[in-house]
């Protein structure tokens, strides 16, 4: 297909075309689009010089369409309405309201994306707009309204909220808990692949191996290790049997309470050095971010009330 706009007609001449075509009169044409008379017969002119054909008959008393008018004012009606209709709706998306909200792939995925729902359903007037990105944004400057950050309470910006704190433990799909005893063996872990989350940052608390060494099996081997760099792939991966993984609490809190996963025997551990807070852009409030992240801090909530049942 060739590209080359520069041998299209500008549109002022196209839409003094569409109007005079439609009106058979340059008069007419030119009262509609507040223009001389004489202006649109420039435009009609330069049109019918570009294309080298004639688009109009002008007759003494009657305006017609030349038979390549007529072909060309179907091709053009339909440009301009579907142009008209696409400017229409991008002056309507910029009216609704909308709230930007940034969150790393893992919560995205696992546990906003799934309660996304209540909120529309509850706000249908309200335009949400997630950018999952494991990297830290830049608020200001990427137009975002909340960010759901990972981070130490130490580094956790002024004025965030907690959302609700970290919390491991290992988890399988329920055909494969139903087979492990309550305690891992040497022998079942033999058997056994491990999932495991590596996204190039230092996680230790994400890490297989301190379970293996609290459970006794330092030196015992998997059957395999299957290694992933994004956390709800991890998480997919043991909904589907493929493995037992480290789930984090609040992200898995629904995929168990569905019977999708089932914890395995053991403590869990709390993560005192990571926690979930919610960030708001440093700039004036509008009222639907305000909803938004009071329906977020509800939700954590109800995330930490199905973590302690």
């Amino acid at each position: 297909m060739n590209n080359d706009l520069r041998r299209l007609p500008s549109l002022d001449p196209l839409k003094g075309f569409d109007a005079a075509a439609r009106h058979l009169s340059f008069t007419k044409a030119a009262a509609e689009l507040f223009l001389s008379q004489s202006a649109i017969s420039r435009q009609i002119q330069t049109l019918e010089e570009q294309l080298g054909v004639k688009l109009f008959r002008r007759d003494v008393r009657r305006l017609s369409l030349t038979p390549e008018g007529e072909v060309l004012q179907r091709t053009v009606v339909e440009v301009l309405a579907r142009l008209e209709d696409a400017c229409a709706g991008l002056r309507a998306s910029q009216r609704r309201p909308r709230v930007n909200v940034s969150a790393a792939v893992g919560i995205a995925s696992l546990w906003l994306v799934p309660r996304l729902a209540a909120f529309q359903e509850a706000e249908p007037d309200v335009d949400v707009r997630l950018s999952a990105d494991n990297r830290m944004v830049n608020m200001e400057r990427e137009d975002i309204d909340l960010a759901l950050r990972y981070v130490s309470p130490d580094e956790a910006p002024a004025g965030s909220s907690l959302l609700f704190e970290e919390e491991v433990f290992p988890i399988a799909a329920p055909q494969i808990a139903a087979r492990l005893p309550a305690v891992l063996r040497a022998e079942d872990l033999a058997k056994l692949t491990l999932l495991a989350y590596d996204d190039g940052r230092k996680a230790p608390w994400l890490s297989w191996e301190p379970w293996l060494v609290g459970l006794g099996l330092t030196h015992a081997r998997p059957k395999a290790v299957l290694q992933f760099n994004q956390y709800d792939q991890l998480i997919r991966a043991a909904e589907d049997g493929r493995g037992i993984a480290l789930g984090r609490g609040p992200l898995v809190g629904q995929l168990i309470a569905a019977g999708k996963l089932k914890p395995l025997g053991g403590a869990r551990q709390r993560v005192a050095t990571r926690a979930y807070f919610l960030v708001r852009a440093q700039r004036t409030a509008r009222p639907e971010v305000d909803r938004f992240a009071s329906w977020l801090l509800a939700e954590a909530k109800e995330t930490e009330r199905e973590a302690g049942a």
